[in-house]
């Protein structure tokens, strides 16, 4: 996420050559198919700890806020107090940070749940093929065990059953919050709620 918001403040606030090259790399990146290369990857390393899988996650994981934060300062670069700030003298990093991200912080937030959610499906769905890392539980290593002991052709629905619950609840608050988060930074939903 830290990577997505200075290169998508970057590229969206300056334009021109560094808005191209930023975009041409997070767009080159995004059609990559991430979860193939980490099997590829996983299935190579021998020992893949909890830190590895994390940043081999965030490796594919920068793209998408760069394009959402991207688009969302090329749509601000033009309002009126960006404006002001630039004609009072501001530094581009003091009406990047200071002036636009407060008002980005939502957007920043729903981003980040998002991310969330697709790291941890990611690493689930990783060690629940065996390649994470064995010595530590996790809810993907306890479904791959679940899954090597044929646990669901024995009829043992906890052993499977409780990760998978856990899981979808995880989840399922990540989507609210992401919900509430929309709500708060989009003008139209707030008014919807109102009104009805």
């Amino acid at each position: 996420m830290f990577i997505g918001i200075i290169l998508g403040f970057t590229a969206g606030y300056m334009g021109g050559g560094v808005d191209s090259v930023i975009r041409t790399l997070s767009d080159s990146v995004i059609v990559i198919p991430a979860l193939t290369v980490l099997i590829v990857i996983g299935a190579y390393v021998k020992t893949l700890t909890i830190e590895n899988m994390a940043l081999l996650i965030a490796l594919f994981a920068w793209p998408a806020p760069t394009r959402y934060i991207r688009a969302q300062v090329l749509s601000m670069r033009e309002r009126g107090y960006v404006n002001m700030a630039r004609i009072s003298g501001a530094s581009s990093f003091d009406i990047m940070f200071k002036e636009m991200m407060p008002n980005m912080l939502p957007y920043i937030a729903a981003s980040y749940t998002g991310n969330v959610s697709g790291a941890i499906l990611a690493a689930t769905g990783l060690e629940a093929l065996g390649l994470g890392t064995t010595r530590i539980p996790t809810l993907g290593m306890t479904v791959f065990y679940a899954i090597r002991a044929a646990a669901i052709l024995r009829g043992m629905w906890w052993w499977w059953g409780i990760p998978i619950a856990a899981l979808v609840i995880v989840f399922s608050g990540l989507f609210l919050m992401t919900t509430g988060l929309d709500e708060i930074a989009n003008p139209r939903l707030r008014g919807r709620k109102s009104n009805a």
